[in-house]
């Protein structure tokens, strides 16, 4: 896919706002008729533009009350350890996200958990057992400010012109 123009910002940005939008919902905020905006969705997810659709669910009122910053690091930073780390990562439900980072930590996880005696369970029936791994420094999170899935997509010349807003 060539570059995203306008039009495909605009519309990126109405299905993460709500992607159950109808397809004329989506023209009508975009200006365009109805079959070349689902052309232009069906293009941006031929091209990976657009990855997936998903819903966004409040974790906590689905048991899911405690979060927590794992940085971990390994013991050797060799290529079969680290595949197989990241293999084993990404199978465990617990971990909804990681980073491989530079700094203090080899990698950053997001792991949600029911509780802290969860959490626990977690570091030494999972995390401890990852392959490589030799420490793992753990924050609790005590309060989530910011959680957006929304990325800030800008149209064509537009980057780095985004003012934040107060009020």
């Amino acid at each position: 896919m060539d570059e995203l123009d306008r039009q495909d910002v605009v519309l990126l940005t109405e299905l993460q706002r709500d992607s159950h939008q109808t397809v004329q919902q989506l023209a009508d905020r975009v200006g365009l008729s109805s079959t070349p905006c689902w052309k232009r969705i069906k293009d941006m997810e031929a091209s990976g533009v657009i990855r997936g659709y998903t819903a966004i669910i409040d974790r906590e009122r689905v048991g899911l009350a405690l979060c927590v910053i794992a940085e971990v690091n390994l013991t050797r930073h060799n290529e079969d350890v680290v595949v197989q780390f990241e293999k084993e990562v990404a199978h465990c439900p617990q971990i909804v996200s990681c980073y491989s980072t530079t700094g203090q930590a080899d990698y950053v996880m997001k792991v949600l958990a029911p509780d802290i005696k969860s959490y626990e369970r977690f570091l030494h029936e999972t995390a401890f057992k990852l392959p490589g791994v030799t420490h793992v420094r753990s924050s609790v999170v005590l309060k989530e400010v910011k959680a957006d899935t929304r990325l800030p997509i800008q149209a064509p010349g537009k980057a780095g012109k985004s003012k934040a807003r107060r009020g």
